[in-house]
């Protein structure tokens, strides 16, 4: 393997783990909310979040691009005032793919909250718990199997991202190009065994976390019925 393959897993893998921490830390609130709100256009936050799973991503890559354009206000303050270009750069990218993976941490995290018992949150405020207290010391510890399902999902599905990228970021070695696009560049260049090497990687990875997530789903299963 030389360095350049090595560098390519890294910052994919780099990618995925910030991109996933991310998520973790927003999808949270975000999937209490939804799980919980009796907002009346809450049905509509629900579509918004979940547009990246039906969106082409060339069409997130595009508004993503208008949306750092410094033709634009947003990309115009970031160039003009703090002297950032997020077109083509990691930092872009991984904003990119934070917008286009939130689905993934949400639904499983939203779900999981919605599986559990009122008489759980009551019985707690019942006691005295605050609703944070409640949130981060009785709900969360039960739904596990969800969070790990999540995280898993988002990882998964972010080490696999090639049109959000490549319309973002480009295909720039060392700063944007992760292992998708490799993959996508070394057949061009009938470059097969580099190719295989990166897609058998990927395979594995994607293989072993989601024989995680059908694991621990089993598992819960199975301590429902006993």
């Amino acid at each position: 393997m030389d360095s350049t393959f090595i560098q390519t897993l890294l910052l994919t893998f780099k990618l995925a783990f910030l991109t996933t921490a991310i998520l973790l830390v927003i999808g949270l609130p975000i999937a209490r909310w939804l799980a919980y709100s009796k907002f009346r256009f809450k049905p509509v936050i629900e579509a918004l979040v979940s547009m990246p799973m039906v969106l082409p991503p060339s069409v997130i890559g595009y508004y993503m691009l208008v949306l750092y354009s410094p033709k634009g206000a947003f990309g115009s303050f970031l160039e003009n005032v703090l002297n950032v270009r997020l077109a083509f750069s990691f930092e872009g990218i991984l904003i990119a793919s934070v917008v286009f993976s939130l689905p993934f941490m949400v639904q499983p995290l939203q779900n999981g909250l919605r599986s559990l018992p009122d008489s759980l949150r009551e019985a707690s405020y019942t006691l005295g718990k605050s609703t944070l207290t409640t949130f981060f010391r009785v709900q969360l510890p039960n739904i596990k199997p969800s969070i790990i399902t999540a995280i898993a999902l988002t990882f998964a599905h972010t080490i696999g991202e090639f049109g959000v990228v490549l319309m973002v970021g480009g295909n720039m070695p060392g700063e944007t190009r992760v292992a998708s696009i490799a993959i996508y560049d070394e057949v061009q260049s009938l470059n097969f065994a580099t190719a295989n090497q990166y897609a058998f990687i990927l395979f594995i990875i994607s293989l072993v976390l989601l024989t995680t997530i059908y694991s621990v789903n089993k598992k819960q299963e199975a301590w429902k019925i006993i």
